[in-house]
C-alpha cells in the first residue's frame, strides 16, 4: 500500500490494439485502451491513479500510483495483433504493514497490538507465553492483531513481542 506497481505487458508484431481490462474488488470496472492505427488512447471508469507507464505504442505497461486497498483484484492485458489475441492476466494483493503497538495493562502484563495490517499478522513471544491472539476485522479489509502476554513463571523483567507479516517483521521490547 501507498507504493506504485508496474504491470508488464509484452507487445507483438502488427499489434493493431491492446486493452487493459481492471476488475479492482470493490467491482467498478476500469477499461484502458489503444488503438495502434490511430495512435490513440482511451480510459473509462478509471481513476487518476493507473494510467499507462509510457507511451502505449513505446510500453504498453499499466501504472499504479499510490497502490491502496481498493486496487486489489484482477487486471488483464490483451493484444490483438494479426495473427491472433494474446493474453496476460494478473491479481493485485495489496500488503498493509500493521502498527506495532506494545503496552502493559492494568495488571501489569504486557500487550502487543499488530494494528490494521493485511492479511492479519502473528504475534509470538520471545519469552514462551501460553496466549491466544484476537484477531478484529475492519470494513476496509484489514485486520488487529491484539495478543496478552501470561508468563509461565513469574518474575519477568522484559519481554519482547515479534510481529510477523509479509510487509515486514517488527519486533518490540517492554518492561511492566
Amino acid at each position: 500500500v501507498g507504493n506504485s506497481s508496474v504491470l508488464a505487458c509484452s507487445s507483438k508484431s502488427n499489434m493493431t490494439m491492446v486493452t487493459w481490462k481492471i476488475s479492482p474488488q470493490d467491482g467498478v470496472l476500469c477499461t484502458m485502451g489503444y488503438r495502434a492505427d490511430l495512435n490513440k488512447t482511451d480510459k473509462i471508469n478509471c481513476s487518476d491513479s493507473v494510467d499507462w507507464k509510457f507511451r502505449p505504442d513505446q510500453d504498453l505497461a499499466l501504472e499504479i500510483q499510490q497502490v491502496g486497498i481498493a486496487d486489489e483484484g484482477n487486471y488483464t492485458c490483451e493484444v490483438v495483433a494479426t495473427d491472433g489475441n494474446f493474453l496476460e492476466t494478473y491479481y493485485l494483493t495489496v500488503l498493509v504493514p500493521p502498527r506495532l503497538i506494545l503496552s502493559c495493562d492494568d495488571h501489569g502484563n504486557p500487550v502487543c497490538e499488530a494494528a490494521t495490517g493485511k492479511p492479519a499478522a502473528q504475534i509470538s513471544w520471545v519469552l514462551e507465553s501460553n496466549s491466544t491472539p484476537k484477531e478484529e476485522g475492519h470494513d476496509n479489509g484489514t485486520v488487529t492483531v491484539l495478543s496478552k502476554f501470561t508468563a509461565h513463571g513469574t518474575n519477568v523483567i522484559n519481554t519482547t513481542c515479534i510481529v510477523s507479516h509479509p510487509a515486514g517483521n517488527q519486533s518490540k521490547s517492554i518492561v511492566c
